[in-house]
């Protein structure tokens, strides 16, 4: 017996160990005959192929928050600068179709593009000049005015009033007694001034005007006319009373609080009409002008090529 495990130990003589198996204890069965010495480094390989094909444990919530409430922070203040703002409506001069403490989202990428406003838009504008002077101005807290900062509430600290447009640069505006209030000599039909309101405040502050906007500003009224303190009655301040483009945020398009409240802001039909444009009005005529000079060149260049011929076919008559 000794000799068997002295043979089976050297390789001589002696009885053949079946493949993958040992019957020595601490001796570990190789597969496919390959070297025994290379056991530690194919379970090595094999525990790394385990550990790998693990999946990861995920992070937990409470360690994934702060990142994500940082990304929404960043997305929040971008929105808030380039696309969509809230703001808040602290007056009444807009009755009915704001309310005192209505929230309103206002477009602010349109701008971006080089648009302008347009009749009729109910617009964001940023104080031209001592509007709110005497204005009451509200005091956030601390948290209110980090909300307002990234655009999750409106902003506390902006000077910003909304009006409706009612005309635009190269624009004549007019009102004259109770109303209605014409647009380049286009009466206005407007639903949207509030009920028992006339279109026109018969008082001699600014009330009755007729104006005529420069280019790159709009005139801008409140739909509550008995009780807004618009373009009309800041005539006699520097710009006469209309707003410069670049003072303008963006248009307001929609009531987002409260739900109860919730409406589109559209332009209304009124500002649609035909020659209310005081560009489109002048240009059939300026069309036909252009259009006219051609075919009056064309007419002379004719009658006198014709009197050239005839001049040349009388003097051949005569020299013969």
């Amino acid at each position: 017996m000794g000799d068997l495990a002295v043979g089976a130990r050297s390789g001589h003589e002696g009885p053949e160990e079946r493949p993958g198996r040992s019957d020595e204890p601490g001796v570990e069965s190789v597969a496919g005959g390959e070297n025994p010495g290379s056991d530690a480094v194919d379970g090595d390989d094999t525990q790394g192929e385990r550990d790998a094909k693990q999946p990861k444990k995920p992070r937990s919530f409470w360690k994934e928050l702060p990142l994500l409430i940082g990304i929404a922070l960043v997305l929040a203040l971008l929105i808030k600068t380039f696309l969509v703002q809230a703001f808040s409506i602290p007056s009444d001069s807009m009755q009915n179709t704001l309310q005192k403490g209505d929230r309103v989202l206002v477009d602010k990428l349109t701008p971006w593009f080089g648009s302008e406003p347009e009749r009729g838009e109910v617009v964001v504008f940023k104080d031209p000049g001592h509007w709110l002077d005497g204005e009451p101005t509200p005091d956030p807290n601390a948290v209110q005015r980090v909300l307002g900062w990234i655009g999750l509430m409106p902003s506390a600290d902006e000077k910003d009033l909304i009006k409706r447009v009612i005309g635009v640069g190269g624009d004549t505006v007019e009102c004259k007694g109770t109303g209605p209030v014409k647009v380049n000599g286009k009466a206005l039909n407007e639903p949207y001034v509030f009920p028992g309101n006339t279109p026109c405040s018969v008082d001699d502050q600014g009330g009755q005007f007729k104006v005529t906007v420069p280019k790159g500003k709009i005139w801008v009224m409140g739909d509550h006319r008995q009780n807004s303190l618009d373009s009309r009655y800041h005539q006699n301040q520097p710009g006469g009373g209309a707003v410069p483009v670049d003072n303008v945020v963006g248009r307001a398009i929609v009531i987002a609080w409260p739900p109860t409240r919730w409406a589109t802001l559209p332009k209304p039909d009124t500002f649609d009409q035909p020659g209310i444009n005081a560009l489109s009005s002048a240009a059939p005529g300026a069309l036909g002008l252009a259009g006219a000079v051609p075919i009056v060149l064309w007419r002379r260049r004719r009658l006198t090529v014709t009197a050239a011929r005839n001049a040349r076919v009388s003097g051949g008559s005569t020299a013969g």
